[in-house]
């Protein structure tokens, strides 16, 4: 987002009507707002080229297609060779159990967070998938008991 591009109380109405449901068309969110709907479109056209809004997606539910399980691993890397970092992420982002990986300061290099289908799934995963990386020289795995809640951030 640039420096000089600042949310006004319509946006942020906006906003906050797309993170509710990100179906709403523009039209019924117009009319929310009591504007136009090609006021809407530039708005939200506006807001995605500021990198406010990433992207419009359906979110799925890893339990409803069988992943039950979820885990956080965090992974220490060989970080003796500048192109360690850079050679295990790449091996990860093609483990498609992983669905979110982030670059971390601490004890570990990445954090990364699996879903799979029981834990024999995820021993795999870790095992063959993951410490088979031949950089990775650590890992430690965190199983997610239940989640408590997920949000966005406030608007």
């Amino acid at each position: 987002m640039k420096k000089n591009f600042q949310l006004d109380s319509l946006d942020k109405k906006i906003l906050s009507i797309l993170t509710k449901d990100a179906r709403t068309s523009f039209l019924e969110i117009a009319r929310m707002c009591k504007v136009t709907g090609s006021a809407i479109h530039q708005r939200v056209q506006k807001m995605r080229e500021e990198g406010v809004l990433l992207n419009s997606s359906i979110n799925v539910s890893p339990k409803g297609l069988g992943y039950g399980t979820c885990a956080f691993i965090g992974l220490q890397v060989n970080l003796t060779s500048v192109r360690s970092h850079e050679f295990v992420f790449n091996h990860i982002k093609n483990i498609p159990e992983v669905v979110e990986c982030h670059h971390i300061s601490g004890k570990y290099s990445l954090l990364l967070k699996v879903y799979t289908k029981d834990n024999e799934h995820l021993k795999n995963v870790i095992v063959e998938k993951i410490q088979s990386i031949i950089e990775v020289v650590g890992t430690e795995t965190f199983i997610s008991l239940e989640e408590g809640f997920t949000r966005n951030i406030p608007i």
